[in-house]
């Protein structure tokens, strides 16, 4: 698989669809690899005449991993982004991130605008005061140790899943089967249980985002489930009143995922913001 270079970080990339289609990048949320945007949720997306790319953000996946007490930022991780578009031969991108992927997809507009077609916040905030705050139940998913995995494989799996049932969809639930599945598959194509905590330490450090993003002029669709616990509705709203002309849709039964019952309204609401470029 491709690897695109930013200095000395190296980012593990995947791409679907035609090299010379018009080219939409998505950014997957914190401390997951870029396999959350599933195989066959890119081909779909794909099939309407794009080229899709994911990749795995440093510090997850099979790009370059860090040590505790390393730092970086969520500027870091928006030019890991760039870099990617770079190696992929690709001059502008529609850019679409979830939850912290959305936050770096902001600052992406933000930093290199001339890189960007639009723009899509899904389950995302601006990092203003408030916008940020989980539901009681939803912040320990952030919090509690899981299980050693090497210690006691069957409780990791099973926190793993409790965890992704507290932040799922109500109105679009996971099957138990698939989901052990993904908790599996995940663990054996990469495991770095530190990673998490330093990208809450990028989030933390790139503050309230909302000047930045009333300066944007791109188009924008921010997406966000009304059932959401872990980044609540007020992020969505948030996002959308900051940038100027952006479109928000607030899905009835969307939680913190993107589970199959809910592909198409994602990707309705990517191609909506490429549709306005």
């Amino acid at each position: 698989m491709p690897r695109a270079k930013n200095g000395q970080v190296e980012l593990e990339y995947e791409s679907f669809g035609a090299a010379d289609a018009p080219a939409i990048l998505l950014i997957n949320g914190l401390g997951s690899q870029m396999t959350r945007w599933p195989h066959v949720f890119c081909e779909k997306l794909a099939a309407h005449g794009f080229r899709v790319i994911r990749f795995d953000n440093r510090d997850v996946g099979k790009s370059t991993w860090f040590q505790p007490g390393d730092r970086y930022s969520l500027s870091d991780m928006a030019a890991d982004a760039i870099a990617v578009l770079d190696a992929a031969g690709v001059a502008k991108a529609h850019i679409a991130g979830v939850s912290m992927g959305g936050m770096i997809s902001q600052l992406v507009a933000i930093e290199h605008p001339d890189r960007v077609l639009s723009l899509t916040s899904i389950m995302s905030a601006t990092g203003a005061a408030g916008t940020m705050d989980p539901a009681p139940s939803a912040g320990a998913v952030l919090t509690a140790p899981a299980p050693d995995p090497k210690v006691d494989f069957e409780a990791f799996v099973a926190h793993a899943m409790e965890n992704a049932r507290i932040i799922d969809s109500p109105g679009y639930p996971w099957d138990d089967a698939a989901l052990r599945k993904r908790v599996i598959d995940e663990y054996e194509r990469a495991y770095t249980p530190t990673a998490s905590q330093r990208q809450m330490g990028a989030i933390r450090g790139d503050g309230d985002r909302t000047e930045r993003l009333s300066k944007l002029s791109v188009p924008t669709v921010v997406l966000h489930g009304a059932d959401d616990p872990l980044i609540q509705v007020i992020g969505g709203e948030a996002t959308a009143k900051a940038i100027p002309g952006a479109e928000l849709r607030i899905v009835e039964g969307m939680g913190h995922n993107v589970p199959p019952g809910l592909y198409d309204t994602f990707i309705d609401a990517i191609l909506a913001a490429a549709a306005r470029a």
